[in-house]
């Protein structure tokens, strides 16, 4: 039996409060667990989050290899050889990469060997290619090598048993190519959050197709992909859905998706369906936020899945996923909770008005070191996003940033 209180519908109402950001990251973070481990071929690896440390089963060089072409022979008998005095030696064999010398380097004797090649028992330096001249079985050298020069030594790079990548790395190119050096064909990663889109509003009309007089086409779609992967996320489906409650309510019910962002909706409207339906599916946690835009962003669970209700304005959409779905699904993925924005300082052109209690995203424009403020701060002005290079975040004990302050700005690239 479900005791629970009906949820308070808010349509036509208003917010009674508004949660603080400081918040609504608390409970995410409380609440976006990384996700199981999987393991995957090196091949699909790239860009997926270690969920394992890798511990290396061998050394790496696994033997003494030759860091050069050239000669391979005992160092301190190459004393004194120079220009003026060459050194002769004999040249009993040949190293190649994967055909080593077999047989034991006497003094007085050198092995040609080649780059990466095992060093002979019994040498222990390596004389460049430019420093010898072979004739007739062989070789005068006009260059002194010590002990060791030359000479890549086992384990030199890499250690049995070390520890060479630690959980939480978002693996690189050139850590694919370290793990395939240490043998290792899989790595373990987390499985990447499932990501279900829906888009609401009656007016939405998808690009590229005709519209009318008063429906708009749906910017928002494309903006929340890119911006899922961007954060290591997978669209699980994409649902672009009229203002039905009906709709939307087996949309949030249908199972597959770690994370459900709701587009649209959010809001306190007639239609404004999703905060009262993710109330009566689950859990609505949050519901309007003291931030400017997106304020009327949320955030809950329905089943296993997080949900987040995005304004459908773009600029508040872009802005309540960056502040809030993104981080959630960078947490489930196992990645860190902060911002992937590169950030620089600079000195604010001009003041930046905000209010005691809530948290601003102002979009900005950069040049050199000044920092100017873009005049247009509309929630539905998407240009302002496209003109700005980053934007500046006043937070909710602050009045605003006078002018000549110096901010941080997080840059959209």
């Amino acid at each position: 039996m479900n005791d629970r209180t009906p949820p308070r519908d808010v349509r036509m109402h208003g917010f009674a409060q508004r949660a603080e950001v400081g918040a609504v990251w608390r409970w995410i973070d409380a609440h976006a667990r990384p996700l199981a481990e999987e393991a995957v071929e090196l091949a699909d690896a790239a860009g997926r989050v270690l969920a394992a440390p890798v511990i290396a089963p061998i050394d790496v060089p696994a033997f003494d290899r030759s860091a050069m072409d050239g000669y391979a022979l005992v160092g301190t008998d190459t004393s004194g050889a120079s220009e003026y005095n060459p050194l002769a030696f004999a040249v009993v064999g040949q190293a190649m990469p994967g055909h080593p010398y077999h047989g034991a380097v006497g003094a007085g004797s050198a092995v040609r060997i080649m780059t990466g090649a095992a060093i002979p028992a019994g040498t222990d330096a390596v004389v460049p290619a430019e420093y010898a001249q072979e004739h007739d079985g062989r070789v005068e050298i006009v260059q002194a090598v010590a002990p060791g020069k030359n000479v890549g030594l086992r384990g030199e790079d890499i250690r049995t048993g070390s520890e060479v990548l630690s959980p939480g790395r978002v693996l690189r190119p050139q850590d694919l190519g370290l793990l395939a050096s240490l043998g290792l064909a899989h790595a373990t990663v987390h499985r990447r959050p499932r990501v279900r889109l829906i888009v609401t509003g009656n007016e939405i009309v998808s690009p590229g197709e005709p519209k009318g007089a008063h429906q708009i086409y749906d910017a928002n779609s494309p903006m929340l992909r890119a911006l899922v992967a961007r954060d290591g996320g997978v669209v699980e489906s994409h649902r672009r859905l009229r203002d039905d409650a009906e709709a939307l309510r087996a949309a949030l019910l249908a199972p597959g998706a770690d994370v459900v962002l709701v587009s649209g909706g959010s809001s306190v409207g007639s239609e404004d369906f999703a905060p009262r339906l993710i109330a009566e599916l689950g859990e609505l946690a949050i519901h309007g936020v003291a931030m400017r835009p997106s304020s009327p962003a949320g955030a809950g669970r329905v089943g296993e899945a997080l949900v987040f209700l995005l304004p459908g304005n773009p600029v508040s959409c872009l802005c309540a996923y960056d502040f809030f779905a993104g981080r959630a699904i960078r947490l489930r993925g196992g990645r860190p909770a902060a911002w992937p924005h590169r950030t620089r300082t600079g000195v604010l052109a001009r003041k930046i008005a905000s209010a005691i209690g809530r948290v601003d995203y102002c979009r900005v424009r950069t040049s050199g070191d000044e920092v100017e403020p873009l005049a247009i701060s509309g929630a539905s002005i998407l240009s302002s996003t496209t003109r700005a290079d980053g934007f500046v975040v006043v937070p909710g004990e602050s009045e605003g940033y006078a002018p000549g302050t110096t901010v941080t700005v997080y840059l959209y690239d």
